[in-house]
């Protein structure tokens, strides 16, 4: 199994297109949408065909919509015909295969209930545990076709189990990268950052998208969850993210200007990664503002904490901003609790408030203390009644 191919079923990178093609940037709309027509008019999508027309308010081409149509029906008629055929003349390994290539037929033209409801019998046909796990990441995939983070959920879940019992080192390697890419979609940067950093080196799901976006979506998730010494031991310097980085230039720079600290090239990288990497990605796209805001941050923090205080003057000059960005950037959050500093404004001053953390280990204790004396005291007043 490690040595095959696994199809782009259903292909995601037409999903790609319908999103750029709604919400993508206004200059990549109309590539995206034409593509996105040759792609299901190629693959005869008749049932989804319909579904992009509604979403996108595209005119449907009757004629082809009839002819995938009856592309369709022919197809499906002849799987009928030969599953009938393999019932009776030969075994269950052939009518196996045969279910699992029609749910993977109604998975390739966008039916997902039927295609749902054929992989579920290919299921309960399949010989082998590999069988069984290849069904579940087919499952999988239909969800992120979709966004339904329900049937996700479920068979990451089955996935995971079907694991323990005894999956495969491909097996368990693509299960990562499967989960990796759906933490991303609902914002756990964190646990999406962990396992694209465990699968680098082993990606072989080139059914979710190439190596080097997905070695992008490690560094751009990974900058936003790893500090700062494992920033350098994880990303900088991992072998796999060096071969890569120098096919994205942006990105490159955006890592390498918040590690050394050179501030104003890290907000303009910022922008760019913006316009270019979030704003065109079906999976970052509802977290833009959530990612720009939390890297200035980031980016804030880095710099406050080498210094007991510095000017607001400087500190605009290092961003490449003005004063009256930082004092507003600034002041949302610290009022937020997302900052350890205070603004002297007659003195146009940024001062560090660092939290002591002996002294709040020491409240922390005196609290705890409190609440075990109080349970004593009740427990004792029990015991006397």
């Amino acid at each position: 199994m490690s040595d095959e191919v696994i199809p782009h079923i259903p292909d995601l990178r037409l999903a790609e297109l319908k999103f750029l093609a709604a919400s993508g940037p206004a200059d990549h709309r109309d590539d995206a949408k034409e593509r996105l027509l040759a792609g299901i008019f190629e693959k005869d999508m008749a049932p989804w065909y319909s579904l992009v027309c509604d979403d996108l308010a595209i005119p449907v081409n009757s004629n082809e919509l009839t002819r995938m149509q009856q592309a369709n029906q022919q197809a499906l008629a002849q799987y009928e015909t030969q599953l009938a055929d393999a019932e009776e003349t030969l075994g269950e390994t052939e009518v196996s295969e045969l279910l699992l290539k029609k749910a993977q037929y109604l998975a390739q033209i966008g039916d997902k209930d039927k295609a749902v409801l054929a992989y579920r019998v290919a299921f309960d046909k399949a010989a082998t545990l590999g069988q069984r796990l290849d069904i579940v990441f087919a499952f999988i995939r239909i969800g992120l076709f979709y966004f339904d983070n329900d049937l996700i959920n479920r068979n990451l879940e089955k996935a995971k189990s079907l694991i323990e019992e005894g999956g495969d080192w491909d097996r368990r390697n693509r299960l990562k990268s499967y989960e990796a890419v759906y933490l991303m979609s609902i914002r756990d940067f964190k646990g999406a950052s962990s396992l694209f950093l465990d699968s680098l080196s082993t990606f072989a799901s080139n059914e979710l998208m190439d190596y080097v976006d997905y070695v992008k979506l490690a560094v751009l998730v990974g900058m936003i969850s790893l500090d700062r010494v494992d920033l350098k031991k994880k990303l900088i310097d991992a072998s796999e993210v060096l071969e890569v980085l120098g096919q994205a230039p942006h990105v490159d720079e955006f890592l390498q200007s918040l590690y050394d600290c050179r501030y104003a090239k890290f907000f303009r990288s910022l922008a760019t990664i913006e316009e270019t990497q979030f704003r065109t990605s079906r999976y970052l796209h509802a977290h833009t503002r959530f990612y720009v805001r939390e890297m200035r941050i980031i980016a804030y923090a880095q710099l406050l904490e080498s210094y007991r205080s510095v000017t607001m003057e400087s500190m605009a000059a290092s961003f490449g901003v003005s004063e009256e960005f930082i004092d507003r950037d600034l002041s949302r959050f610290i009022a937020a609790g997302r900052l350890n500093c205070v603004i002297d404004k007659v003195n146009g001053i940024v001062e560090t408030n660092r939290p002591d953390l002996k002294n709040a280990q020491y409240q922390a204790c005196i609290k705890q203390g409190d609440i075990l004396l109080n349970r004593i005291q009740k427990l004792s007043r029990v015991i006397n009644i």
